[in-house]
């Protein structure tokens, strides 16, 4: 299977078409540790450069970092050339202005030194899933990114914020999408479960899961996959690497941002050797594993590099011999109904 990184795949019935590899933003914002504005502003540029035409980004990414970066060079772009999604749920406010009794994000905390970002001194997250919360956001996010309008607005991460989330933000994002105002409408996880519940409750158009369908954890395929394949929702798949511990499964390697169980680090070696026995990089497996699925329209590679995101094209390219998804598949450790690329020499 040879992924053609700067095809466009229809994302679902919603008009619009995105690159089968989107550049997210998380760690051009500086996610575990710092990126300089101009490293930040060149990588979104290389990424325009060799043809990726879809971008995503949040509030939370940076504390706003990530969206100004990203709008630095997209705002220089002709506006239809591109699709981009941000996120709502978590407003980046001034401390001082935060009223008592606020939902603020622990991890805006001062002195969390398991914190994502590095927190600004005088900057919180606030928690906010209602309609207005979420009109507030995305007029933020446009003036932070100096676009006139966004393509795709994602509820983000509402693990904690169900209610909220289905009784505030989905009504507002789904007038707003009625309005015109915005394209698509969908939520971005770290989970499948409520992902799924969200497919199956509302006419979302577009689900970003991360971590959970790629080679060491398949979870989504029981239950988001084939919800979004009934419902014509297209899914972007996000952290296929696991934040790390499937591009080098050592001690010491994160996984789901925290640090990787033994046991994690343990799987992902034995699919590292596997994929060592054919002469195969174990990262152009584990990005082309989940492209397979016909749900799956984009991969969305969170990078801080150029050299990083170079990497993307080449490996997405690189030839799988059918000899290794039939040897993950009978050491279990894929899923023996998870569909494969189809094999190259």
């Amino acid at each position: 299977m040879v992924i053609d990184h700067t095809e466009r795949v229809p994302l679902g019935g919603t008009g619009l078409a995105v690159t089968r590899l989107s550049l997210g933003g998380a760690s051009i914002g500086g996610l575990f540790r710092a990126v300089e504005d101009a490293d930040a502003v060149d990588t979104v540029g290389h990424a325009w450069s060799m043809g990726v035409r879809s971008f995503d980004t949040a509030p939370l990414y940076g504390y706003g970092a990530s969206e100004r970066r990203m709008g630095a060079v997209l705002s220089l772009r002709p506006r239809d050339a591109f699709v981009l999604s941000t996120k709502v749920g978590r407003l980046v406010r001034d401390r001082a202005a935060i009223p008592p009794g606020a939902d603020i994000d622990r991890q805006s905390l001062d002195g969390r030194e398991d914190a994502y970002y590095v927190v600004p001194p005088d900057v919180r997250i606030v928690f906010d899933y209602s309609g207005d919360g979420v009109r507030r956001s995305i007029e933020e996010s446009l003036e932070r990114l100096g676009l006139d309008r966004i393509d795709i607005a994602l509820i983000h991460d509402p693990d904690d914020h169900w209610r909220a989330a289905i009784d505030g933000a989905w009504p507002a994002l789904e007038q707003l999408r009625s309005e015109g105002v915005i394209r698509a409408v969908g939520a971005g996880m770290n989970q499948s479960a409520m992902l799924t519940r969200f497919v199956r409750e509302t006419t979302m158009d577009v689900v970003l899961v991360a971590g959970r369908y790629t080679l060491l954890d398949q979870g989504a395929l029981a239950d988001l996959l084939p919800a979004c394949e009934e419902r014509d929702v297209a899914v972007l798949v996000g952290g296929v690497m696991n934040s790390g511990v499937l591009a080098d499964p050592r001690p010491g390697a994160r996984f789901d941002y925290g640090p990787a169980s033994s046991e994690v680090i343990e799987r992902a070696r034995r699919i590292g050797e596997v994929c060592a026995r054919h002469d195969v990089p174990l990262r152009a497996v584990a990005m082309q594993f989940p492209m397979a699925h016909r749900a799956v329209v984009s991969l969305v590679a969170g990078v801080r590099s150029i050299a990083h995101l170079d990497e993307y094209p080449r490996l997405l390219a690189h030839p799988v011999p059918g000899d290794v998804w039939a040897e993950l598949r009978a050491e279990g450790l894929i899923a023996r109904d998870a569909p494969v690329p189809a094999a190259t020499q």
